[in-house]
């Protein structure tokens, strides 16, 4: 990729006016021609999702410096689906996806519409990767992790990514990291996700909250390990959700 020109996606699910958005631009400012595609509204939690059923539009946005902006009325996969379909001139060479506000680590990523918007990516063989800061606020500081961010592009500009893998990069908050740490996603679950209320006719309704669970604290190759020792985690991963291992023990129960 480094011997022309390239042309680089830059999408997120927090919307196109999430200051880590902006930030992700900045870090990869200068390393080719950027066009930021992203969600009109945040969409959070969204996944893969696509729109079916209704017309998606597409509004020009005042530029990033020199990065050109347009928002779609749809999810994160929407914003690359319809980027690489009408918007750019030419298939991308890099999908960047965040900088989130919030984690994907562990198995979140199974409801990551950053990580979703990388998958994409992935599937149409382009390389990608997602960056996330464990900070929720649209106050967090992404000046921090930015030199972290940068590198890595640049690596993945430099030496590309395997075929069908994409990455989903993690960043502590709060502090400029130590490091990178490639490793694998730690295992664990949602619990407390709903708080039930009752609205003004006493009628009850319930919002999404919950904390992820580290269901294998003392492991120390997982990204959660990694984030609380202040490392940045990188984690290789692929739209291909083959329990591969798996193929030959179970064949005997269901070979028909």
């Amino acid at each position: 990729m480094a011997d022309k020109r390239l042309l680089i996606l830059i999408t997120n699910d927090d919307g196109v006016q999430a200051p880590g958005l902006r930030s992700l631009a900045e870090c990869a400012a200068g390393k080719g021609d950027i066009v930021v595609v992203a969600p009109e509204r945040p969409q959070s939690g969204m996944s893969s999702a696509i729109t079916v059923g209704q017309a998606l539009k597409v509004n020009a946005h005042p530029d990033m410096g020199s990065a050109r902006v347009f928002s779609v009325t749809g999810t994160p996969t929407d914003c690359v689906k319809l980027a690489m379909h009408t918007i750019l001139p030419r298939r991308p060479d890099l999908i960047l996806s965040g900088v989130n506000h919030g984690s994907n680590a562990g198995t979140s990523i199974t409801y990551s519409g950053t990580m979703g918007a990388v998958m994409e990516g992935c599937m149409a063989g382009i390389p990608s990767v997602g960056f996330s800061l464990l900070h929720h606020s649209l106050k967090a500081d992404f000046s921090l992790s930015a030199p972290l961010v940068s590198g890595i592009i640049d690596t993945v500009i430099a030496h590309g990514l395997p075929d069908f893998v994409a990455l989903n990069v993690n960043i502590p908050a709060l502090i400029a990291p130590k490091g990178a740490k490639t490793c694998r996603a730690a295992h664990g679950y949602w619990t407390d996700e709903y708080q039930r209320y009752l609205d003004p006719s006493g009628d009850p309704f319930y919002w999404l909250t919950g904390k992820f669970v580290n269901s294998e604290p003392e492991a120390t190759d997982t990204d959660e390990y990694w984030l609380a020792q202040g490392y940045a985690s990188v984690v290789p991963c692929t739209p291909d959700q083959t329990a591969a291992t798996q193929i030959a023990s179970m064949a005997p129960l269901f070979d028909r």
